[in-house]
């Protein structure tokens, strides 16, 4: 049975893909994610996926894109992975910094348990398997930032590996469809994270700050199944989202607390896999996509002018809106990965292995932590567009804002109004609020009960939805008035005189005659027109619907 072909356009593009089912492989050539023997990321060539293009259209160019990412998350945790230093956002520089952390002589690393079970609950929720041992590893390598000179990590056998991850993708305009996708995970890990280097260009130094040296983090490494921009942000912002719903990553991408490195390479089909670049440290969606879209374009046009690729690590420059070179990768870097000895190997158990009179304080249950996992953002969207029957790209952005579900459901269970008004209100008029004055939830001077309040005014007809909107600009202001008595004060209630509404009818006719002629000849729109103006004369206080049924009973009169 041939596999299933997807068509995949990523819009304004230079390439169309195919992506055949997943079970497929690639017979030749190295893997994008792959790195030299001495670091993580390496995948067999039995493993990778293929992708490959169908004949291109005019102006298209018969290229395949490979992309796989490395995601570095900093755990949520009051004190770091290996010392009790607090980690602090924005602490005054070297404020956190312990013994260990500088790495001063006869210092040891203390393992911190809840970093142990951010990793195990983050590889459950990823379909991982959980290794009940795994192992520490030194990496070494030489940074300013490094003060041990090497990096505590888990290079042999990582506490979990062979995971998914799941994502959506909306394609094409309204009603968009969605595309369920899913990435393999080859590996989850535990490693310590660096300082951070501020450089002086005009004193010509470099300052160091160790507040977050030592800092747990989660390295998740994908494999190289997605083949653009697009895909990759997608991706990315699940993993951002389960992360923060399991709670064991704030991955405020702003504050560097998910940072991602894409590996890139683009090939022929039916040739072997390129040559990849590896872009560093992007800390932001938007710019992962541009970033791995423009290396794919950078890429297929030097090998169209008979250049070639090479092994090098890139950075992206968000002002210029391209990649540039770091360093490059033709000489294997030796990390000269050495066991951790100062750290026994991890042992983690479940109910069945679990030793006899143990002491829950000493050991990681893998069961128990299963048992705690919170519902996950598929999941809610799931259960979103079932209970309200939204749109399903409507449930995505409900998740994607921070704070916003909270908020919707709060509207919710105050409002009598139709769970599909509601989502309307919050989407579109509410949000759009919010983006003008590029304002949080959290930072909304609205509240969901006044909003609810205002939705069910609206429900009962008692104003309209032009003057709706008017009250929430009047809530907006942040007053402390309620839309009730903004209504009052602003007589926005809907008339509900009848012979009032057909008084302004018939002065709207008799003032417009022309409109009324064009109405008479079968112009469909001259009747919005006529509604548009009784709605204006009566200060948005008429109810469209009847005004339409008065004017079409006195034009037939």
């Amino acid at each position: 049975m041939a596999a299933p072909v997807l068509r995949w356009r990523c819009p304004g593009r230079r390439w169309a893909l195919t992506c055949f089912d997943r079970g497929s492989v690639h017979g030749r050539g190295a893997p994008t994610g792959s790195r030299s023997s001495g670091k993580r990321g390496q995948s067999s060539v039995a493993q990778q996926p293929l992708i490959t293009a169908q004949k291109p259209r005019k102006g298209e160019h018969k290229w395949a894109a490979v992309v796989g990412l490395e995601i570095h998350a900093q755990i949520s945790s009051n004190s770091k992975l290996f010392s009790g230093s607090q980690v602090h956002f924005a602490a005054p520089p070297n404020s956190l910094v312990s013994f260990f952390d500088a790495s001063l002589p006869g210092t040891l690393p203390v393992l911190n348990r809840r970093c142990v079970e951010a990793a195990v609950m983050t590889g459950l929720a990823l379909n991982c398997h959980i290794n009940k041992k795994s192992l520490f590893d030194r990496k070494h390598y030489f940074y300013a930032d490094l003060p041990a000179g090497y990096q505590i990590t888990q290079q042999r056998l990582p506490i979990a590996v062979n995971g998914s991850l799941a994502y959506s993708v909306c394609v094409g305009k309204k009603p968009s469809r969605v595309i369920n996708k899913t990435v393999r995970i080859k590996q989850i890990q535990l490693e310590q994270d660096s300082g951070k280097s501020l450089h002086d260009d005009l004193r010509s130094q470099t300052l160091i700050d160790l507040n977050r040296a030592g800092v747990g983090l989660l390295e998740v490494v994908l494999e190289p199944d997605m083949s653009c921009g697009e895909e990759a942000a997608t991706a990315v912002r699940e993993l951002q989202l389960i992360l923060q719903a399991l709670g064991t990553s704030q991955a405020n991408m702003a504050e560097g607390q998910l940072r991602v490195d894409a590996n890139v390479s683009v090939h022929q089909p039916g040739e072997p896999l390129g040559v990849r670049t590896e872009v560093k440290n992007l800390n932001s969606a938007r710019f992962l996509a541009k970033a791995i879209d423009y290396e794919i374009q950078r890429q297929i046009k030097e090998l169209e002018n008979g250049g070639e690729i090479l092994n090098e690590t890139r950075s992206f420059d968000y002002k210029l809106g391209c990649t540039v070179p770091m360093r490059d990768k033709e000489g294997k870097q030796d990390y000269r990965f050495i066991p951790e000895p100062n750290l026994p190997p991890l042992l983690l158990y479940d109910s069945a292995s679990l030793p006899a009179g143990a002491d829950p304080q000493q050991v990681v249950n893998i069961d128990q932590i299963r048992e705690q996992l919170p519902e996950l953002p598929s999941v809610t969207r799931e259960k979103l567009i079932q209970q309200y029957g939204m749109l399903p790209e409507h449930s995505f952005t409900l998740l994607n804002e921070v704070g916003l579900l909270e908020f919707f459901q709060n509207v919710i269970k105050e409002t009598r109004a139709e769970p599909k008004k509601v989502t309307s209100w919050v989407l579109n008029t509410f949000l759009g609020f919010l983006k003008q004055q590029n304002l949080a939830v959290s930072e909304s001077p609205v509240t969901p009960s006044a909003l609810a309040e205002l939705l069910s005014l609206l429900d009962r007809k008692a104003i309209s939805s032009a003057a709706a909107k008017q009250v929430l600009e009047e809530l907006w202001r942040g007053e402390g008035k309620t839309a009730a008595q903004i209504v009052s004060e602003k007589r926005l209630e809907l008339m509900r005189d009848p012979d009032a509404l057909e008084q302004l009818c018939q002065a709207t006719l008799e003032e417009h005659p022309q409109v009324v002629m064009d109405v008479k000849k079968g112009n469909p729109r001259a009747i919005n027109k006529l509604i548009g103006l009784v709605r204006k004369a009566s200060l948005n206080r008429a109810d469209p619907t009847v005004i339409k049924e008065i004017l079409e009973k006195q034009l037939s009169s």
